[in-house]
Order: C-alpha cells, then structure tokens, then sequence
C-alpha cells in the first residue's frame, strides 16, 4: 500500500477514494480517537501540579478501529491526515500522529475546503504539516471545559439537583433566566395612536407643532380628535430611489438561524443535513460534495466561484442582473482560514438535482445555493415615497415604496419579506386638500423584549463573542435535554431547575459565569491558536481564580432540601423525600444516614379485572399477561387452582357440562363441549 489519506467521516471517504488514483486508500477515523481521561484529581483527565499537563486515553469503543489504523499506517509508506478544515479537525489529525505513532517524515496534512474531485486532487497536493499553535488553543479549549464542566456540573448535581453546568452553556442558560425575569418584572404602559384612513391609504399622527407626540390616556387622544377636522392639506411630498443590497454568503450561525426561521429546522438538524451536503451525495453520473465545509465564520468566497456565478447569471437572467459579491463586516473573532458556505458548483442548481435528495436536503440546499447566488447579483431598485399631511398644526404621515427592478431578488424573494406598498400619485391631485374617510384612536400597551428562540439565541451568542458557531447547536441540545429550559411557540422559557441552577451559579461564580469573562476567555483561546498567548498562562490565570471560589462553594453554597412526597418513613417516622442517585430519582427516610430506609420500586401494576366466576373452586377468573404480554384468563388461586383460557369468559354456564362460556372469534362456545 503506498498512500494513506485518514480522514473523519466514513461517508466522506467513500466519496474521496472515488477522486483519487489506486495509489491512494481512503480511511475513516470516525471522529476522535482520544480523549482527556477521567482519572486523576477530581476526575479530569489533567494534572493540576504539573501545568495541567493532560492524560489523553482512547475513547471506548475505539480500541479496534485504532488497531487498524495502526496496521494500515505502518503497511504505507505515506500518511495523508485529512481531517476537518478547522481547529477541531486540527486536533484530531495531531492525536492520530500521536497515537498512531506516525514519524515526522511520513505524514502531511491535508485539508479539503469541499468534496469535488477537482479540489481533492490540487489539495492532495498542497501539503502541510500540523498547526501546534491551533491544536494548543483547541487542547486549551477542553481543558477549561473540562475543569468547569466536571467541577461545576457535580457541584450543581450536589446542591441543587441540576445535570450539568458549562463555561458556554452555563452563560447562555443565564440569557434566558435574565430575559425571562426582565419579561416578569415588565409593567405594560399605556399609549394610543391616532390614524386617518382614506380610500387607499392609511396616515398616522407623529407630530404637532413640529415635535414628535405621544398620547398616554384615551382622554388626550379624544381631546386631539375634537380638533381635527376631516380635511388634511397636502404638507410635503418626498420620493426617493433606493437600494436594496443582497446579503452575504452563509456562515455557520447565520445559516443555523435562517434554517431556523424560515425552515423550521432546529440547529442540531440544519448541521446534520448541512454535513450530509458537504461529504457528498450520490447523483446520476457522480458522487460529490454539494457544498463546502459548513464550520466557517467566514463569508468570503473565491475568485472561481465570483467569476462562474457571474458568468451563470449574465447568461440566464441578464447583464443588468450581475452585481459584486457582498462580503459583510468582518467580526473581530473571525476565524477566516477558508470560504463561507456555498454551492461547490453554481450549475448544479437545486432543481436539477432534487431526484437525488431528500426533501429536507432539497429545502437546506436550495436555502445555501439561493444565498450564495443573490449574493453576487445587482441591488434591487425602491423608489421610496413619503407624504406628510397637516391638519390644525398636527402632522400625519403615510410611506410607500414600489420595486423598480428587483435585482437579486428575482431569486430570493421567497426568503425576504419585500412586499410593495403603493400610494396615489399626489402630484397629479387638482387639490392639495384631501378628505379623511374617518379619523381613529386606538389603545396600545407596551411590550416587554421577546424571549429567545433558537435564532435569536444564536444571534445574541455570535454578538457578544461566546462560544463559537459550531458549538451553538450541542449548546441549545443540552438546555433543552438537561430540563434546563421548555419550549412554547418555539421561544425558550427557563425551567425553575434552570433558574434555580443560573441563581446558585450567580451567587459564587459571577466573576466567571458571565458574559465578559466568557468572551475574553474566547479571545485569549484564539489568540493562543494564533501564538499570541502562552496556553499554560491563560489556564493558571484562569484556575488560580475559579479554584479558591469552588472551594468556598462547596463549603457555603446551601444545599437544596429534597421534596417531600407526604408519606411516612415505616420504620422512624421522618418524612420520605425524593431523592436523586446514579439511576435516577428513588424515595428514602429523610432522617439518613440515622435510617436507611428506601422504598422499594414497585413495578406498575396493572389494574385486576374480574372476569367471572371460576367454574373448579369458584374463585374469581382474572385478565392476566403472559411474559410477552399476550392476554389470558385465569383463576386467581393459582397455582392451587390450573383454569385458564386464552379466550375470554362471557360469565355464562354451559347447561350440557357446567363450564364456562368464552367468546371465540366472536362466537359465544364451550371449550370443553367443543371438544
């Protein structure tokens, strides 16, 4: 065997040995093959003494695909680490060095922006070796995760009955609580509008006397209307052509919140189906990845794919539909190490591969590709009219806009809400008085801010610099399965495990769980992959802080009584309260360690029903289940009394013998007779 390329996913590498020569065997790692252990000092995997130096051991269930590996690399005569285009992957190429005892000389690393043969054989080629500096700032990364998660997740499950506590989740479980106490704590105020309606339009009062208005009571609105009149003069008429400017290319959170809103997907689902694209898909003719490396915070794009899309839409919509490709802000914890997400190939459109896709690939795929190509269309023309009407010193005002040209959204018009308001032409009015067809107040009250949903979640994390975008799907799984939060009409609302959690975590950890700490601490790690920081500094400063505020937690924090279920320990009399183990909740004595008493677990029972009479000791026959759960009757005295009959008794005695009748395929028979 000459060439090994070791890459990630086994779906992927079935598509990248399609690409290569013979030379080449294509293997799958099928993610990480280590991780940190949970030996050592509170079980993490690092020792705290010796600069958090780490203990890496194979994953379970690991142990014969390493072996494998093993083999196949010492068999090569040359090693291509091909793992994921980003610090993860970087990591994973670097533990597989490692543990597969790969020499310097023998490897490269290799990465593969999208999965089309034409960029897998130049990449191929494009040889490197590991980046230390990203797999110390991925390393930094679990390190701290692991301390803060291990630590404060058992003090969590200790004091307060909560699963997990996390330096991201942890912040952004803190979001929702602080949210949802801002809506409780929210007094609606009261305030009303006033609005004329005419025969094709509607104007609202904003001014009077030049200054802006605002009507608190029905009182003062119905003052205001007892000066109007039902003529208003035509004040001002302004018109104004605008612009309106596609967005960029997705990245990974803005592609996490569209699919969210305008898909319906969660995000765990949108990276799933998103992985799927980009590995690759079985079309007619080929099997090729559809859409580059969706873990990007990126948005810019290549000259290759700028110059075929341009070329793309000259020839099928037109010159004048041929604009720049928009590239957006750059975020200052932007990682731009390769392109946004796109379609690794403008021409295969998403019609003309939908046969080859499942409706939820279709749905994800035509979202990306749509963006992608808008992106690099011309503006969309608005001529934007505004009309100002006076009526006794008041000042309404009403505002349209008509779509001129629609520019790139002659194609993602279906994901922008762009809807046309048209007014009358005012200039061509023989009057500038205008008759009002009536004049109305309404009452409004104020609202508190909206509570998260997945998107606006994802949204406030990307802005405030936590975490990163890859992460923010596990993030919201884990609320949602921890029973930190519940779901109504798809916004978060905290659960009081998850408040309770947030207010325990606040009382001792505010200098660390918090929104600050949490984005410098994402700073300092991209710094460190970009050997700016020394990793063994950033660790010490960080656990010289946490560690003396965990150990006055563990001392201090007050520990949550257990709930009582009302009943009375049989041996003591103390109260029996639920309690939390290893296998979930149990009822024991409050009174331990003084009583051990633990209720036995009794299974469900299933409710006896009395049938009839038993025709051998005239017991009761009971509806039973056999082990499988098949349905049978049979007399309660068992096993001193053996009646029992599959078929199910009417009540009935036979005249002829005295046995009972059953119901047998819906026939009232005697068993007995019938034989």
């Amino acid at each position: 065997m000459k060439n090994i390329v070791i890459v990630e996913s086994p779906a992927k590498s079935k598509t990248i040995e399609k690409y290569l020569a013979g030379d080449y065997k294509v293997v799958s790692s099928k993610g990480h093959i280590r991780d940190l252990a949970t030996t050592g000092k509170y079980g993490l995997g690092v020792d705290l003494e010796d600069d958090f130096k780490p203990n890496y051991v194979i994953i379970k269930g690991k142990t014969k695909d390493v072996k494998e590996l093993k083999k196949l690399v010492k068999e090569a005569e040359h090693v291509y680490l091909a793992t994921d285009p980003d610090r993860e992957g970087e990591i994973i190429s670097w533990h597989l060095k490692e543990e597969l005892g790969i020499p310097e000389e023998k490897y490269d690393r290799v990465t593969f922006r999208e999965i089309t043969k034409d960029v897998v054989l130049s990449s191929i080629n494009e040889k490197a070796k590991i980046d230390m500096d990203l797999v110390k700032g991925a390393e930094t990364r679990r390190i701290l995760d692991r301390i803060i998660g291990f630590r404060l997740s058992k003090l969590m499950q200790y004091k307060t009955g909560g699963k997990s506590a996390g330096r991201v989740q942890s912040v952004a479980l803190k979001l929702i609580v602080d949210r949802e106490r801002e809506i409780l704590a929210f007094v609606p105020k009261e305030y009303w509008t006033i609005e004329a309606d005419f025969k094709d339009f509607t104007a609202e009062l904003f001014k009077y006397q030049g200054k802006d208005i605002e009507i608190n009571t029905e009182l003062e609105a119905d003052e205001i209307l007892a000066k109007l009149s039902n003529s208003f003069n035509i004040d001002s008429i302004e018109e104004k052509d605008k612009k309106k400017s596609a967005k960029e290319v997705f990245k990974t959170s803005t592609l996490q919140q569209m699919a969210s809103t305008r898909l319906n997907f969660a995000a765990s689902k949108t990276m799933k189906i998103a992985q799927k694209l980009y590995e690759g898909v079985d079309l007619a003719s080929e099997t090729v990845g559809l859409i580059t490396y969706m873990r990007t915070d990126s948005v810019r794009v290549s000259d290759e794919f700028i110059g075929s899309t341009k070329a793309y839409i000259k020839n099928t919509y037109g010159d004048k539909y041929v604009g720049n490709p928009k590239m957006g802000k750059k975020n200052a914890n932007m990682q731009d190490a390769h392109e946004g997400i796109r379609p690794t190939s403008i021409l295969r459109t998403p019609d003309s591969i939908k046969a080859f896709l499942s409706t939820d690939e279709y749905k994800l795929y035509k979202l990306i590709y749509t963006r992608a190509l808008a992106s690099i269309m011309a503006d969309a023309k608005v001529k934007a009219t505004t009309v100002i009407f006076e009526n006794n010193e008041y000042l309404f005002k009403t505002t349209g806009s008509v779509l001129t040209f629609d520019g790139y959204l002659k194609v993602y018009g279906e994901y922008e809400d762009s809807e046309d308001k048209i007014l009358p032409n005012f200039k061509d009015y023989n009057s500038k008085v205008i008759v009002a067809d009536s004049i109305n107040k309404y009452q409004h009250f104020t609202k508190p801010a909206s509570r998260y949903t997945e998107s606006s979640l994802i949204k406030e994390l990307e802005s405030l610099g936590i975490g990163r975008p890859s992460t923010y799907a596990t993030i919201i799984g884990t609320l949602k399965d921890h029973d930190y939060v519940k779901t109504e009409e798809k916004k978060f609302i905290p659960t009081e495990m998850g408040m309770e959690t947030t207010d325990k975590l606040q009382e001792y950890f505010s200098d660390i769980i918090n929104v600050k700490y949490t984005a410098n601490m994402e700073s300092d790690l991209d710094d460190i992959a970009e050997a700016k920081k020394d990793n063994i500094k950033v660790l010490h400063d960080f656990y010289d802080k946490f560690a003396p505020i965990m150990d006055d937690a563990l001392k201090n924090m007050e520990k949550k009584a257990p709930t009582s279920t009302g009943e009375t320990c049989p041996e003591c009399g103390s109260d029996l309260v639920i309690r939390k183990g290893k296998y979930g909740e149990f009822v024991a004595c409050s009174n331990y360690p003084t009583c051990k008493y633990i209720k036995k677990d009794k299974k469900e029972e299933t409710e006896i029903k009395v049938i009839a009479e038993c025709p051998k000791c005239h017991k009761d026959i009971i509806e039973r289940k056999t082990r499988k759960g098949k349905i049978f009757y049979g007399c309660s005295g068992y096993p001193k009394c053996d009646y029992a009959t599959w078929y199910r008794p009417t009540g009935d005695i036979c005249k002829k013998c005295g046995n009972l009748i059953v119901n047998k395929n819906n026939v009232d028979v005697c068993e007995h007779c019938e034989k």
